[in-house]
């Protein structure tokens, strides 16, 4: 648990020494006073260098000099400033009418992913049961998909909109080919690795092939498949900004790029940290559910199963450790 901490809090640090420490890095000089230096404003950016230069300028003519304070660049706001930004960018109306505020984005974005991806698993989980479990199939479909694979899929961008239009469609059609192929090849190298002592024991019962793949294979393989699928989720939250600017751009990836362009980093920051918590959570939640769905298989716990874990036990020791009363004599 301290070392999973650490993976965050280790980041962090480090962002925080660049942002509050002004010999760590800090490589511009904020404007304080301009002092005769013509085109220097307060509050202006100026590199170091250029600052310096323009100072000796000034001090060589006999004028005020220029003084400031070492400064990060715009786009690398402190922390402090991108967790406030997680309010401000909730509560900020946007700036134009036909804007969507921040959670009507992310939950654009979010019904993008999952509508995506549930569409992907209609026709690859079962394609890809049957590429593993039938050496026909397999050889009959993985080939051309081996193919496709490679190909990117922000390529059939245009095409997408070309048929499908420039709204919502096209989106979810690139989320659908960025998952669909890797998803049929990984859960057919899944059901690959099924034991065959099952299917000779089954055999030897008198399983038909329709019965090994319902009875043995997909029973042997589920928890691995689940797990495949939790894997494949996060691939397809990758491909969600490629596919929000297919058409009309439109999510969470229209909010970062207004607020880019309003350079409003702060707010950029924290709405590419969201998509990680939101991506994260979903992650955990769907482990927790598995340890519930399959308590028969000793998978490796989540973290966020594990932390809760860790507060209960420990809860429960110091409870165990306490001084208890001596029992009451009748």
């Amino acid at each position: 648990m301290i070392l999973s901490l650490l993976s965050f809090l280790l980041p962090l640090g480090v962002w925080a020494l660049m942002s509050y420490v002004p010999w760590i890095w800090h490589p511009l000089i904020r404007v304080g006073s301009p002092g005769d230096v013509a085109w220097f404003k307060q509050g202006l950016l100026v590199e170091r260098a250029v600052f310096a230069e323009e100072n000796a300028k000034v001090a060589a003519a006999g004028g005020r000099i220029a003084d400031g304070t070492r400064a990060n660049p715009i786009f690398l706001p402190a922390p402090h400033e991108v967790a406030r930004a997680f309010y401000t960018a909730f509560h900020t109306p946007p700036l134009l009418r036909d804007e969507l505020w921040l959670h009507e984005s992310l939950a654009l974005s979010i019904k993008t992913i999952f509508l995506g991806f549930i569409i992907s698993s209609i026709v690859g989980v079962p394609l890809g049961i049957l590429c593993g479990a039938y050496t026909p199939v397999s050889r009959l479909a993985e080939p051309v998909i081996d193919f496709v694979r490679y190909m990117p899929a922000p390529a059939f961008g245009a095409l997408a909109v070309a048929v499908l239009g420039i709204y919502g469609a096209p989106k979810v059609a690139i989320i659908v080919i960025g998952t669909f192929f890797q998803q049929v090849l990984v859960i057919a190298n899944t059901v690959r690795r099924h034991d065959p002592a099952l299917i000779e024991a089954a055999q030897t019962l008198g399983a038909r092939p329709r019965q090994l793949l319902l009875r043995v294979i997909v029973p042997s393989c589920i928890v691995d498949l689940y797990n495949d699928q939790r894997i494949l989720l996060g691939w397809a939250w990758t491909y969600l900004i490629v596919a929000e600017i297919v058409g009309v751009s439109s999510g969470i990836t229209f909010f970062i790029n207004q607020q880019a362009k309003y350079r409003n980093f702060e707010n950029v920051y924290a709405a590419i940290i969201i998509i990680g918590i939101i991506g994260l959570a979903t992650d955990q939640a769907l482990a927790l559910l598995g340890e519930h769905l399959f308590p028969w298989k000793q998978t490796r716990r989540s973290k966020l199963s594990a932390f809760f874990g860790f507060l209960f036990t420990s809860r429960d020791r110091s409870l165990a450790s306490s001084p208890t009363m001596p029992p009451m004599q009748s």
